[in-house]
């Protein structure tokens, strides 16, 4: 999604599938699921993006107009009102849980500096960890081209250590594949206490790798989400270096 993109898009807009204008496709309730396989884009390096910023209606409605004279005012770090009527920034990381075809199973996330590896087992890497909700965002990027030793990939959001405010920010995962449009899932629904977002499921089911939109808020970490999807890895706290801001 380029800058601009992402600075005026607003509410989720009520389409399945992207024009070519825009060249998107949105997974939605309706239209849940795509087939890279069948768009010709099970190959390459699959990159999956996260961004994120503030509602502009709860900010004020000001904002937009104070944007077109400093639109870069956008790659700013966000402040958010929490329900406690503090001020709280926003961090939101991106994760992939993952299990490959051998078995084995892992995570890939800024927590504890699971950062993964692309040319070799799990095929799936972390670039960067973003804390400010800039424009580039955070970034995993998958090796299609080892799809046969991937099983399936859970991709997931989730507040780091902060007051939860999902329903206060409006972000979107979005897919960018080999060949063909993007893939872009919004994480709209107002879950004001939840503090992680399992965001959608890639599979391999029989040799045709299958993307599915999951948007399901839990209230807990990724234990929470393990639980639900059945992982069965074993999760401890860990805490990320403090950021130079």
């Amino acid at each position: 999604m380029s800058f601009w993109d992402g600075l005026w898009r607003g509410r989720s807009t009520q389409f399945d599938s992207g024009s070519a204008a825009t060249n998107a496709i949105e997974l939605t309730k309706r239209n849940q699921t795509i087939s890279l396989s069948k768009q010709g884009a099970a190959t390459g390096n699959l990159r999956i993006n996260l961004s994120w910023r503030m509602r502009t209606s709860d900010i004020g409605g000001a904002q937009r107009g104070s944007l077109l004279r400093h639109p870069f005012k956008a790659l700013k770090p966000e402040v958010v009102q929490a329900h406690t009527q503090s001020m709280v920034n926003v961090d939101l990381d991106l994760g992939c849980m993952y299990e490959l075809a051998d078995g084995s199973k892992g995570v890939v996330q800024p927590l504890g500096g699971f950062l993964g590896d692309l040319n070799g087992a799990p095929y799936v890497k972390l670039s960067g960890d973003d804390r400010f909700g800039s424009g580039s965002g955070e970034t995993i990027f998958v090796n299609l081209d080892h799809r046969e030793n991937i099983k399936r990939l859970l991709v997931f959001v989730y507040i780091y250590d902060q007051t939860p405010a999902f329903d206060r920010t409006h972000a979107i995962v979005t897919l960018y594949p080999s060949n063909g449009p993007r893939i872009e899932i919004g994480l709209d629904e107002r879950h004001s206490q939840a503090r992680s977002c399992a965001v959608v499921m890639i599979e391999n089911v029989k040799n045709e790798l299958v993307v599915r939109r999951e948007v399901k808020f839990v209230y807990g970490f990724q234990a929470e989400l393990d639980r639900l999807y059945g992982w069965g890895l074993q999760w401890g706290r860990g805490y990320k270096a403090k950021a130079d801001r």
